[in-house]
């Protein structure tokens, strides 16, 4: 009695290449990347290192400041270039579960960076001053 090979098990769909449908041996998606996306990636990357070298080394911004407010906007897209170029990050991967949890990751560090900022403010601000006594004693 012979048995016909789609009975019993779940039908699986094969490219005949070996792959199934989309997705690796581990049951991934496939991520189709493209040489011309890590070029884009790269040169960009480049530049965004570049210019801030460039702002810092040739003193274009008189205030120190400005200039690393203008440094750590550079920083934050270079993240995003890397995020989306490199580690394919987007709206799209992962039905949007991948973009999701780095926007969390980025709530909660912004909270506890600005929390941590602002006790220490604070703790600054209403600590006791010191007395000439105890200012003599420290040196």
């Amino acid at each position: 009695m012979s048995q016909h090979p789609h009975s019993s098990h779940a039908h699986e769909h094969h490219d005949g290449h070996g792959h199934d449908g989309g997705h690796d041996e581990h049951g991934a998606p496939h991520v189709h990347v493209s040489l011309r996306g890590y070029v884009v990636g790269f040169v960009l990357s480049v530049i965004l290192t570049a210019i801030p070298f460039w702002l810092v080394m040739a003193k274009v911004i008189p205030s120190a400041t400005i200039t690393g407010i203008v440094l750590v906007a550079f920083a934050v897209v270079q993240i995003l270039v890397h995020m989306v170029y490199f580690l394919h990050l987007d709206a799209r991967s992962e039905g949007g579960w991948n973009l999701l949890s780095v926007i969390f990751t980025v709530i909660l560090l912004v909270i506890l960076l600005a929390g941590t900022l602002w006790v220490m403010h604070h703790m600054n601000a209403n600590m006791m001053p010191m007395s000439a006594h105890d200012a003599q004693m420290v040196d």
